[in-house]
């Protein structure tokens, strides 16, 4: 079985107190964009068996894949065993969800690869058990996301520009971000939903208000972040941020030309992607 793994971006991110449980409480929205890694599964009579094509990648028990598969198998009671070999396009430690992702689609995935039935609500505890994010990938669409952003709502946007996302090649650890941010309880808060529904096409809005709380850590530490952010804003971008926990930073653009000439300004040792406007990946 063949499965695609699309990429996220964050439409917003704010983070509020520290959790008793070490999480954040966040407030963020997530949108697949026109990137993705694909997954090859294969049945096989005993064992779990990774591979990848992206050298930077583990294929021990810190892959994802292998977590969720082992998980899956311990909660099935599945004696057979497993090949998953992922082809990398979503660069790792980016910000755009890669990891998460490939877990998801192969909890999606594996029942029907394996003829085991398994329930919504299992799947999504299983998925939670993964990563904070792990649950928003098991189905397609825009979700607003709350909690420690496992906490879902998903609802229909339509983003009215091509997004150039552009990796400047530092990754960056989730936990590191996290753990440097500092809460501001006098920052505005906004629903982030109903702010984009209402202003997703006045771009100044955007710019004023939708925001990414670790932006100015990771910024401090990796002046080419800001640099690229800076970048796609001089070079058209109707609207600019930082996705996730950084590195990658994403440019809404009004047309394909303007956003192309953008993306020749980047050196060649970035990752630069672009996504046609209200990009929807099929389902799983």
């Amino acid at each position: 079985m063949i499965v695609a793994a699309h990429a996220k971006i964050n439409l917003g991110l704010q983070v509020y107190r520290r959790r008793e449980d070490g999480f954040h409480e966040i407030e963020t929205v997530f949108h697949r964009v026109d990137i993705a890694d694909e997954l090859l599964l294969r049945k096989t009579e005993r064992g779990i068996r990774c591979t990848t094509d992206a050298p930077s990648v583990p294929t021990d028990r810190r892959n994802l894949c292998v977590q969720a598969a082992e998980a899956f198998f311990a909660l099935t009671g599945y004696t057979g065993g497993l090949d998953i070999h992922i082809h990398k396009v979503i660069p790792a430690g980016a910000g755009l969800g890669g990891g998460s992702s490939d877990a998801a689609a192969l909890l999606r995935a594996l029942p029907r690869l394996l003829g085991i039935r398994v329930s919504e609500d299992d799947l999504h505890a299983l998925a939670l058990s993964l990563g904070s994010d792990v649950p928003y990938f098991l189905h397609p669409g825009t979700a607003h996301a709350r909690g420690r952003g496992e906490i879902l709502t998903y609802f229909p946007l339509e983003i009215p520009y091509w997004v150039l996302i552009v990796y400047p090649g530092v990754p960056v650890s989730t936990a590191w971000a996290y753990g440097r941010y500092l809460f501001d309880p006098n920052r505005p808060a906004y629903d982030l939903r109903n702010l984009l529904i209402e202003c997703i096409g006045n771009p100044a809005v955007l710019a004023e208000r939708l925001r990414n709380d670790l932006e100015p850590i990771v910024f401090a530490a990796h002046p080419e972040t800001r640099c690229a952010k800076e970048s796609l804003y001089e070079s058209g971008a109707a609207f600019a941020l930082m996705s996730g926990s950084g590195s990658t930073v994403f440019g809404f653009f009004p047309d394909e030309g303007t956003a192309r000439a953008s993306a020749a300004r980047f050196p060649a040792s970035y990752s630069v992607f672009l996504t046609a406007p209200s990009f929807r990946p099929g389902v799983f």
